[in-house]
């Protein structure tokens, strides 16, 4: 049986879940960075551009965060996690598609920050996004508009 992935908008009772996750998703690529963070540290993030985030639900059930700003000229993924226990599952590779089918769709390729020593990079270039810069903590990743449109012309089909 194949799970169904759906989203919500997330609310102010989810602060609690959204904490446990970032830790548990993030925590350790954060401090490989030589980013320990408390957990205020972690409060600002997930309250910052909080009205652009969205549980993710396996069949009902929250599994993740996808926190999605819309440019002017892309698609940002904010901040993407999913529980350890949801990772390597194929679920990750079915958020990324649904978020490309959704920039074709508003006719904008997509961009992410990935943190260096994330495997999640891996992820991302399987659904074919490449690095187009790196800083100190991260690489800037870009999936072009044609790669979207064509994710969203195989759904059509």
């Amino acid at each position: 049986m194949k799970a169904t992935i759906t989203f919500r908008l997330a609310n102010q009772q989810d602060i609690a879940f959204l904490l446990l996750l970032r830790k548990r998703a993030m925590g350790q690529h954060l401090f490989d960075a030589g980013l320990d963070m408390s957990d205020e540290q972690h409060l600002v993030r997930i309250n910052e551009f909080f009205e652009d985030s969205n549980i993710i639900l396996c069949d009902g059930k929250a599994i993740g965060l996808l926190k999605l700003g819309v440019l002017p000229s892309s698609i940002h993924i904010r901040q993407f996690q999913l529980l350890p226990e949801f990772q390597r599952a194929g679920i990750g590779s079915k958020v990324l598609k649904l978020t490309k089918r959704r920039a074709a769709r508003m006719n904008r390729p997509i961009t992410l920050n990935v943190l260096l020593k994330n495997p999640a990079k891996l992820l991302y270039e399987r659904e074919g996004f490449a690095v187009v810069n790196e800083n100190t903590f991260e690489y800037q990743m870009y999936c072009p508009l044609s790669l979207c449109s064509e994710e969203l012309a195989e759904y059509t089909r």
